[in-house]
């Protein structure tokens, strides 16, 4: 492994916050969990402290914060749900190009809530109806509502879910 030169972390180190999380590991947006995982670790050997021992002082914090922002990247990419919420935030207007693990994490499980309860007036008064026909062993008649659900939410992978889930049971 090659030893990184002072400037290369100095201008890395400046260059920090302007890279996004798939410039700094250097992966297309598109790319499969497996090749982040790859760019990840081939990263972190690369910007790891003990690799770069003859750095000293500034050279030295300043390859720590891009070891630290290295592994908040992979916390975000790796998971699916952090993901689609940091895509979701770069194409915003006035995007930031990083984001708090924490912020990733409150964004993912709203996204889940809101996958599990409905993103429209519709698509939650059906599921709930479908649940409560559930807890009554009403199972036609959850079927066609979880088809009614999926009408207004057809992406919504939870009631797809649940429909599999009852149809299964009704057999």
């Amino acid at each position: 492994m090659t030893r990184l030169a002072p400037a290369e972390i100095r201008a890395l180190a400046k260059l920090l916050d302007e890279l996004d999380y798939y410039q700094l590991l250097e992966v297309d947006p598109q790319a499969p969990a497996s090749e982040i995982k790859r760019a990840y670790y081939a990263a972190s050997r690369r910007f790891h402290p003990d690799a770069n021992r003859h750095l000293q002082g500034g050279d030295r914090f300043a390859l720590e914060q891009i070891a630290k922002r290295t592994r908040e990247a992979y916390q975000v990419l790796r998971d699916g749900r952090r993901r689609r919420a940091y895509d979701e935030q770069l194409a915003s207007e006035n995007a930031s190009r990083r984001m708090q693990l924490v912020e990733a994490r409150a964004r993912a499980t709203q996204q889940a809530l809101a996958d599990h309860m409905g993103n429209t007036a519709n698509g939650r008064r059906f599921f709930n109806l479908a649940r409560a026909d559930i807890d009554r062993v009403d199972l036609p008649s959850a079927s066609r509502n979880l088809k009614m659900a999926l009408t207004f939410e057809p992406r919504n992978d939870y009631f797809r879910e649940k429909l599999r889930e009852v149809e299964k049971l009704a057999r």
